[in-house]
């Protein structure tokens, strides 16, 4: 039986942690932010004039059975931020997404997971960016380590399962169960089991997000926050600016009023002797258009290396039994049973 590859998930930490606290307890949440891996100067002036922003949460498959390196990013997700909306949209990417490495030395397709491990964050927020035609403003990276902690700190959450997850030797029936930070990781990570692959461990990731965002808002947790924040400093590195999270603080509170999460999901093909996930022309204009209205952006026509990859793949999309899909030479990886 093959290895299970080791999969990441991300909650989106700083992200909820800092619309969960409002304008209480600065002083000391200010102090507990100085613990985190933050930016010296602003990558962008969006959240210093309150505008509409975005940012990439990336989950990279370490702090977990002793992972240390780099990693790719096994969780990819991207939000909006809209303060006058008070609204948050959300989009998961499928870790096998075909994408062009933005920024690679030579013009190459891989699964978008690589961007991170081959160019850390920047070859991540161009890639995505390219991918769905916005513009990334920000991104913050967090390790496995940090779900379990956060999970802990609000005393677990409770999640209604509709299957049996089994994972790293933990099995949580299905049903509704309340799960420590340990389960929680568990049912966060699990793939193979469930038959919607990808797609179901993302729909269980939202699930614990959400969870955990009720129960930040609770006062008995709020007073706390700032010693959760200094716990996960080591898990977390980000290009906000320490300055940029305390004016998220003070800002963007509202964002979290409404908060939409989707999924971009695509067709199987196989490509070099690996499973690719294909994402539709339509489905990736779909989602530019919802993410670029919550910037307060026009909609813009996507023409990237994958849309027009997928005009000259007509007959895989026509033929759902097909899982050919011709890259024409730009996709040259062999996955492993290590990266697959």
């Amino acid at each position: 039986m093959k290895k299970l590859k080791i999969v990441s998930i991300i909650i989106g930490v700083i992200l909820v942690i800092v619309l969960a606290i409002g304008g209480v307890f600065v002083y000391r949440t200010q102090q507990a932010l100085n613990s985190l891996d933050t930016n010296k100067t602003s990558v962008s002036q969006k959240i210093s004039q309150g505008k509409p922003f975005s940012i990439l949460l990336l989950g990279a498959d370490t702090g977990a059975d002793g992972r240390v390196d780099r990693g790719n990013s096994d969780t990819m997700m991207l939000l909006t931020l809209n303060p006058k909306k008070k609204n948050t949209v959300a989009y998961s990417i499928p870790r096998d997404a075909l994408a062009e490495m933005v920024g690679d030395k030579q013009k190459n397709v891989q699964k978008i997971n690589a961007a991170y491990n081959i160019g850390l964050s920047d070859m991540a927020k161009n890639t995505v960016g390219s991918l769905l035609g916005v513009p990334v403003d920000y991104h913050v990276a967090i390790n496995m380590d940090a779900l379990k902690k956060t999970v802990d700190f609000v005393g677990g959450v409770t999640v209604k399962s509709d299957l049996k997850v089994s994972f790293d030797g933990i099995t949580i029936p299905k049903g509704t169960h309340h799960l420590n930070g340990k389960q929680a990781l568990t049912y966060a990570r699990m793939r193979y089991q469930d038959p919607r692959g990808d797609y179901g461990r993302q729909v269980r990731q939202q699930q614990v997000l959400k969870a955990v965002v009720d129960k930040l808002e609770s006062p008995k947790y709020l007073v706390k926050i700032p010693d959760l924040i200094k716990d996960l400093g080591k898990d977390i590195s980000t290009d906000l600016t320490s300055k940029e999270i305390d004016e998220i603080i003070m800002k963007y509170h509202s964002s979290a009023d409404n908060m939409d999460f989707n999924q971009i999901q695509g067709k199987t093909a196989w490509i070099n002797q690996s499973s690719y996930q294909i994402l539709p022309t339509s489905t990736m204009q779909n989602a530019s258009n919802n993410l670029r209205d919550n910037l307060g952006l026009e909609p813009q026509t996507l023409s990237n290396t994958e849309t027009k990859l997928n005009a000259k793949n007509k007959k895989f999309f026509a033929d759902e039994d097909d899982i050919d899909y011709d890259t024409f030479g730009l996709d040259t990886t062999h996955y492993t049973d290590s990266t697959y």
